[in-house]
């Protein structure tokens, strides 16, 4: 299954003193592109919720190789990596538009969750048209 990158123009109101992106807002655009490429896949978040299963954030990483500045144009990349029963986790991958070159990577890991208890649940049982949907679309 082919995922799109989310293609996104840095703001004026995200970058730090200096004039670059603040580094907290990169985990903002991880969100941004997992909400994109769940859209893309056919399953967006509020269906996923409403089906009954919700997602908790387990931990994050980010590596920072390269500044990006106010009206610079990013390519997000998400991919799933890693899929289990009860969690998975996300990579991803920002570069230039115009140049190609690469900005940051990261990582995000999830596990899931039904949604109104907030326990820990099987994904595969829970909501299998879901989690074969996540299937088709790792790296």
């Amino acid at each position: 299954m082919k995922i799109n990158p989310l293609i996104r123009k840095a703001n004026y109101y995200e970058t730090d003193q200096m004039g670059i992106i603040h580094h907290s807002n990169y985990i903002r655009w991880f969100e941004e592109a997992r909400v994109d490429f769940m859209e893309q896949i056919g399953f967006g978040y509020e269906k996923s919720v409403q089906a009954g299963v919700d997602f908790a954030l387990l931990g994050l990483s980010c590596e920072y190789k390269s500044m990006v500045r106010f009206a610079d144009t990013v390519r997000i990349e998400a991919r799933i990596s890693e899929l289990q029963n009860a969690q998975m986790t996300i990579v991803y991958e920002i570069t230039d538009v115009k140049t190609g070159v690469l900005r940051t990577t990261g990582r995000t890991s999830h596990c899931f969750l039904e949604a109104t208890k907030k326990r820990p649940i099987s994904l595969k049982k829970a909501l299998p048209e879901l989690y074969a949907l996540f299937e088709q679309s790792m790296i």
